[in-house]
């Protein structure tokens, strides 16, 4: 731990890197506790996939930079979402497999031509040693909306995941919560994906949280053991990483999978 801390500060990109999963870590713990409640994993998952059709448009649009195409497509693909539960065409989990698929399918696609694929391999898993202060910056930003929207529209959201019928009857904006709920959670998954990586981003959103409740008996507990876990398994997912040379995405995952399956058996026993 000392050595860790002693070449950490020798290491610019080791600094990006520790800053960077202060920053998502706890996003993902505040985001996790509604997705769980709402029954949305199926959706974070989905969102995830989306990325390759994001990063496809770009490439056919021949822009440089492919966040901006995979952020508009990200959102627009979670907005259509949304309409197409709310008006019932069918299942929940059926409309978002569907879509998942097709994304994936259409944006593999594109990219694989002329073998082109292995260029973009390393989104699977994300390098968070790559992060720039640029995009710190960003994902600082998205730190800010995310506390605010937390503080002025959480209990507003709980109330439309509750009881959504009750909720328009006290004059609160059901769409409008959704829709901004989830240009929010898109917005996160795909500004963390390159350093995350698109294969386990879905289990650090849910995998606090789920943790978290197990264990909490209140709204208060369940928002501040999920940031906990989260954050916890970050920060030492990154230094276990560091020390064993393994990716630090699936790390991260690792250690918040102990912790979930260890509060599972301790909220067994105290049941």
């Amino acid at each position: 731990m000392v050595r860790f801390f002693t070449e950490w500060q020798q290491f610019g990109f080791m600094k990006q890197a520790f800053a960077a999963i202060l920053i998502i870590t706890p996003l993902f713990g505040i985001l996790g506790t509604m997705i769980v409640e709402r029954k949305m994993a199926f959706f974070s998952d989905a969102l995830g996939h989306s990325a390759w059709t994001g990063i496809a448009i770009g490439v056919i649009l021949g822009l440089r930079d492919s966040n901006v195409s995979m952020l508009l497509f990200a959102v627009v693909f979670a907005l259509l979402l949304n309409k197409l539960s709310r008006d019932n065409v069918a299942a929940n989990d059926t409309i978002i497999s569907v879509f998942s698929s097709c994304s994936i399918a259409a944006g593999l696609a594109v990219l694989s031509k002329g073998g082109n694929l292995s260029k973009y391999s390393s989104l699977l898993v994300g390098d968070v040693l790559s992060i720039s202060r640029e995009e710190i910056q960003y994902l600082t930003i998205i730190f800010a909306v995310t506390a605010v929207f937390w503080v002025f529209g959480f209990n507003r959201l709980l109330a439309v995941s509750i009881h959504r019928t009750l909720a328009k009857s006290r004059r609160i904006p059901a769409r409008l919560m959704e829709n901004l709920f989830a240009v929010l959670t898109a917005l996160i998954v795909m500004a963390s994906i390159k350093w995350v990586g698109i294969l386990i981003i879905n289990a650090l959103l849910i995998l606090p949280a789920a943790a978290s409740r197990n264990i909490s008996e209140n709204l208060r507990e369940y928002h501040f053991f999920s940031v906990v876990f989260s954050v916890f398994s970050g920060v030492f997912g990154l230094i276990i990483s560091y020390f064993t040379n393994v990716a630090t995405g699936p790390t991260i995952v690792i250690l918040a999978s102990v912790i979930y399956f260890s509060t599972y058996l301790y909220g067994k026993r105290i049941q």
